[in-house]
């Protein structure tokens, strides 16, 4: 490794390490605080070095990203997520567009076509990285506006992909244009390849060893950037293909993304940093263009967003909370942008205006964050008076109904739930966010509501003024309180992941809070006493624990043990 790189990677980690402690101590995301060390660390290393660094940190985090690509799970909301982002990019990209050929008309740029092209890019493109980051909670809870923020992500990749392989071209022809393609189709090609055949294979061979098949895993990523070096393609395009050949699923494929999830922090820092490192004191005319910029991919992209959500038939609350999670400068559009400075068909100060507006988007989105229920509340619900209520209503199937109890999740603990209130011929209403599940509480359920637990109308769906008890069985902080504020006459149970979040929502207003980890230990407590006073046999334990799960295996334990 050049001496020179090492010095910057120095520079860029001691500075970025000093600031995550502030940004730790103070309780705030260190994200925002490695764009900041980026813009110290930037005045020590050259832009050379930045450049270099950047373009590494952005192909391990596409890699990382498409190995975390699971098609079923957004598969329910991938046609909404289309119809939203193709109604994006005919509405805003045209605007961007002639945006963008204006300042390259008005400020003398030699290509103004292709440089308003990627002007354009920068504004339609949202980031994967960002979205995940802020979003992931909301995913991992199968909430609908975050599945459709990752579909949209997914859906604004495919399409970077696309242009990064056309705008990498230094001279635009057909001919170089359908070579660039076909070289990365095979690659692509090549990645569903192993994945269906290769990457078992590994595992096999690997023989139980996850360190080996992470070591394969990181091969197999290194051969596609080569390969992709080798025929002209970035290296972003070559570690895309390379996360599709990684399996996304069973027990070595969990292993290899653990692994892969602490290098990751590692070039999370890098590419944020660099993305700081790599802002440059603006003139009059890269402020103009970065504002410009910024008003665009913060404003106009969230809005039609938010309006195609609504169209869909999405309720207002869940279509903002979606479209504010695509308001950032996207990685792809700055490895585009460095793609273009060293080919030299960007003009300097456009690319100075995309690394600013990224930079000043990536910190805003945090801070706007911090606000956003805010924002809804003062602008958005008054702009949509009028419910739209279509998706909700089209999915649920609810009786006239009194003194019912309404559970919230349909998960493992949901429908043992479920199970016992139907033996007890107790009435009930099941409210479910997730569409994968739809079908389940179609065929399972007598009465369901398909919808956002944080939104008002599922409530209203489920005829909550008129239930006797409310029974919340996910431990996400943000339902429980909303559940509680709501003011509901019905008594509240609810699940919490801490003995002190449980004591915060008790003095809430709660009936009860369990806390299941609480619960796992009492019970292997208990287990223990039993076993060393001779009150249960080790025979019985084994007979009883094996009854256990197979009663877990059919509330779908085996399957679904992440949605509780």
């Amino acid at each position: 490794m050049p001496e020179a790189l090492i010095i910057a990677l120095a520079v860029v980690f001691v500075t970025a390490a000093i600031l995550s402690l502030v940004a730790n101590q103070l309780g705030f995301s260190p994200i925002p605080f490695y764009i900041i060390a980026g813009l110290i660390a930037g005045r020590f290393v050259t832009e050379a070095e930045i450049l270099l660094l950047a373009q590494w940190g952005i192909a391990f985090l596409v890699f990382a990203f498409a190995i975390r690509v699971d098609f079923g799970d957004i598969e329910s909301v991938l046609r909404d997520a289309e119809v939203a982002a193709l109604t994006q990019l005919a509405v805003v990209a045209p605007v961007a567009l002639a945006i963008g050929y204006l300042f390259g008309t008005t400020f003398g740029f030699e290509e103004p076509v292709r440089n308003a092209v990627y002007f354009s890019a920068a504004v339609v493109l949202s980031s994967s990285l960002v979205g995940s980051v802020l979003l992931g909670e909301e995913i991992r809870e199968n909430l609908v506006h975050g599945r459709l923020a990752a579909s949209i992500h997914l859906v604004d990749d495919v399409v970077a992909i696309v242009a990064l392989l056309i705008l990498s071209v230094e001279v635009v022809t057909a001919d170089a244009v359908a070579a660039q393609i076909g070289y990365a189709v095979l690659l692509v090609a090549a990645g569903l390849v192993i994945y269906r055949h290769g990457f078992p294979l590994l595992v096999r061979l690997a023989d139980g060893d996850s360190e080996l098949v992470l070591v394969g895993s990181i091969s197999i990523l290194i051969a596609f950037i080569a390969a992709a070096e080798y025929v002209g393609l970035s290296i972003v395009v070559g570690a895309f293909a390379a996360g599709i050949a990684i399996r996304s699923d069973g027990t070595q494929a969990l292993e290899v993304q653990n692994g892969i999830s602490s290098i990751t922090d590692f070039f999370v820092a890098i590419f944020f940093v660099t993305v700081g490192a790599l802002v440059a004191i603006p003139s009059l005319e890269v402020l103009v263009m970065a504002l410009t910029l910024t008003v665009l991919v913060l404003a106009l992209n969230p809005l039609v967003h938010v309006l195609s959500f609504v169209y869909e038939g999405y309720d207002a609350r869940t279509a903002f909370l979606a479209g504010s999670s695509l308001n950032q400068v996207s990685e792809f559009a700055l490895i585009i942008a460095i793609q273009a400075l060293l080919m030299g068909t960007i003009a300097p100060p456009l690319f100075d205006a995309i690394i600013l507006a990224a930079a000043a988007t990536m910190l805003l989105t945090f801070v706007t964050r911090k606000i956003e229920d805010t924002v809804y509340e003062t602008v958005v619900a008054r702009l949509f008076r009028r419910r739209r209520t279509r998706k909700v209503d089209e999915r649920s199937q609810v009786d006239d109904l009194t003194d019912h109890v309404i559970v919230v999740g349909y998960g493992r603990i949901g429908r043992q739930v479920v199970e016992r209130l139907e033996e007890r011929d107790r009435p009930y209403v099941v409210i479910e966010n997730d569409p994968i599940l739809w079908e389940e509480l179609d065929a399972e359920c007598q009465n369901y509501v398909l919808g956002d637990a944080l939104s008002a109308y599922p409530w209203q769906k489920a005829q909550a003024e008129d239930a006797a008890l409310i029974c919340s069985t996910i431990d996400h902080r943000p339902v429980s309180t909303a559940i509680l504020e709501s003011d509901l006459p019905a008594d509240v149970l609810l699940r919490a992941a801490s003995a002190n979040e449980a004591t915060a929502l008790l003095e809430a207003g709660a009936t009860h809070v369990a806390v299941p980890d609480a619960l796992v230990g009492e019970q292997l407590v208990e287990t223990v006493e039993k076993l060393f006073a001779d009150e249960l046999a080790a025979e019985q334990l084994q007979e009883n624990h094996l009854d256990y799960l197979e009663r877990l295996e059919r509330y779908g334990f085996a399957t679904r043990d992440a949605r509780l």
